[in-house]
C-alpha cells in the first residue's frame, strides 16, 4: 500500500498519512530532494549548506516566490514573505503590524485555531472585539455572512479558512459583494485570514484579502515556515513597539532575510509549488482532485451505520474530516487495525477525539479509496 517510488534504490514501503500535521509531502518532492541532498546541480554541496545570501540560494528562493505567486495570481500590489516560527506566531505578528493608527482587531471565531488568535491579541493588546462565533452551535456551522457585526473602532478582520481540528470550513468569504468587511458607518477594513490548511488546495483570489497568512505544514512544506501574503498599503501600519523580527515591512524590503530564513524548508516548499505547476497542472485541477476525495469519503460516512460527521454539510472541510465512531469502544481497534493496515495518523485530536483524516494535496486519491474500503470491512466485522 503507497507509493513506493525508490529511484533504483531498495524497496521502501510508503504507508498512506492522514496527519493533520507535519502532513503528507507529494512522493516525487521527496525523491527530487533525496536526489539532490548531497549534491544540488553539481555544486557540490546540500542546499541545507548553502549561504542564505549566495546566487544559489538566492535563485532558490526566487524562483519559489515566482511560482506561487503564478500559481495564486498574486497581485503586483502584494508582498510575498517567507518567515518563521509557524502560523502561531502570527497571532502576535499581526496585531503589531496592523494597529500602528489604533482601532481595535476583530474576529470571527469558529474554532480552537481562531480561539488561540484571539487570545494572543488580548493578552497583548487588551479588548478585542468578536464579530460573529459559532460557539452556540458547538462549531459545527460557520456564522452567516449577515450575523457579522464589526467594531466601529475595527482595525481589520481575523478569521481562520478551515479549523483543521473542528473540521469547519468557511464556504464564503467574509465581506461585502465586490469589497471588504465593512464597520457599522460602512467604510471597509482589511480582511485577514489564517489559511494554513487550506491554502493551494484550490484557486483563490488573493485581492479580497489584505494579509494571508499560512503555517507551512499543510500544503505547503515542512513544518517551521509561514508563507504571509501582505497588501503593499498595510506595511506601513506597525506600532512603533513591535519586535523587529515580526516587522512585514523589514521582511518585505530585505527579500525574507532580515536574518537567517529557514532555507531548506524554503527550497522544499518551492519543489512542492513546481509539483503543483507541473505535475498537477495547477490548482484547479487540484481543487477537482481534493473535492472528489472528500466527496468520496464523506458520502462513505453519510452511506454508514457506524461513522458519524458532526458538522453542517455547507461547512465541511475539505482538508480535514472528523468522524466518530458508534461505540467509542471500538476507537482503539479502529485505530491499531488501521495502522497495521498502512492508514496512518488517523486519531482524532485529544481536545475533541474521534478520527479525522486530514486530506491535503499530497495525499493521493488511491488513500481515500484504501481508507473507505478499510472503513467498510471494519464496520462489516466490528459494527
Amino acid at each position: 500500500m503507497g507509493s513506493n517510488g525508490n529511484g533504483g534504490l531498495s524497496p521502501i514501503r510508503r504507508h498512506y498519512n492522514f496527519c493533520a500535521g507535519p502532513a503528507a509531502l507529494p512522493a516525487a518532492v521527496l525523491e527530487r530532494a533525496r536526489d539532490e541532498l548531497l549534491d544540488y546541480q553539481g555544486r557540490g554541496l546540500s542546499v541545507m549548506e548553502m549561504s542564505h545570501r549566495g546566487e544559489d540560494f538566492v535563485a532558490i528562493a526566487e524562483q519559489a516566490e515566482a511560482d506561487l505567486r503564478e500559481l495564486l495570481a498574486i497581485p503586483d500590489n502584494y508582498r510575498v514573505l517567507f518567515t518563521q516560527g509557524g502560523a502561531s506566531l502570527q497571532f502576535a505578528a499581526l496585531p503589531y503590524n496592523l494597529l500602528g493608527a489604533g482601532g481595535r482587531a476583530n474576529f470571527l471565531h469558529t474554532g480552537i485555531w481562531g480561539k488561540k488568535a484571539i487570545s494572543e491579541a488580548r493578552h497583548l493588546f487588551g479588548d478585542v472585539h468578536v464579530a460573529a462565533s459559532s460557539e452556540e452551535n458547538g462549531h459545527s456551522a460557520v456564522p452567516r455572512q449577515e450575523d457579522t457585526v464589526l467594531s466601529a473602532d475595527a482595525a481589520y478582520l481575523h478569521y481562520t479558512a478551515n479549523e483543521t481540528i473542528g473540521g469547519l470550513e468557511f464556504d464564503y468569504i467574509p465581506g461585502s459583494e465586490g469589497g471588504g468587511p465593512r464597520r457599522p458607518d460602512g467604510s471597509e477594513v482589511p480582511l485577514v485570514c489564517d489559511m494554513s490548511s487550506s491554502l493551494l488546495s484550490g484557486p483563490l483570489d488573493v485581492s479580497r484579502f489584505g494579509v494571508i497568512y499560512a503555517g507551512a505544514q499543510k500544503n505547503i512544506g515542512p513544518a517551521g515556515l509561514v508563507v504571509v501574503i501582505v497588501r503593499d498599503d498595510l506595511l506601513d501600519q506597525a506600532r512603533s513597539d513591535m519586535p523587529t523580527l515580526f516587522g512585514y515591512k523589514a521582511l518585505a524590503e530585505a527579500g525574507s532575510m532580515v536574518n537567517t530564513p529557514a532555507t531548506y524548508s524554503w527550497y522544499l516548499a518551492g519543489l512542492v509549488f513546481d509539483w503543483l505547476k507541473s505535475d498537477i497542472g495547477g490548482l484547479a485541477a487540484m481543487d477537482a482532485i481534493n473535492t472528489r476525495k472528500a466527496a468520496r469519503l464523506y458520502a462513505a460516512i453519510d452511506g454508514s451505520g457506524l461513522y458519524a460527521n458532526p458538522i453542517t454539510l455547507r461547512n465541511r472541510s475539505r482538508m480535514n474530516v472528523p468522524f466518530v465512531l458508534a461505540d467509542p469502544r471500538l476507537d482503539r481497534p479502529f485505530l491499531d487495525e488501521a495502522e497495521a493496515a498502512g492508514l496512518l495518523n488517523l486519531k482524532g485530536h485529544r481536545s475533541v477525539g474521534g478520527m479525522r483524516a486530514s486530506l491535503y494535496n499530497a495525499v493521493p486519491e488511491a488513500a481515500v479509496e484504501a481508507l473507505i474500503d478499510f472503513m467498510a470491512d471494519f464496520e462489516k466485522r466490528r459494527g
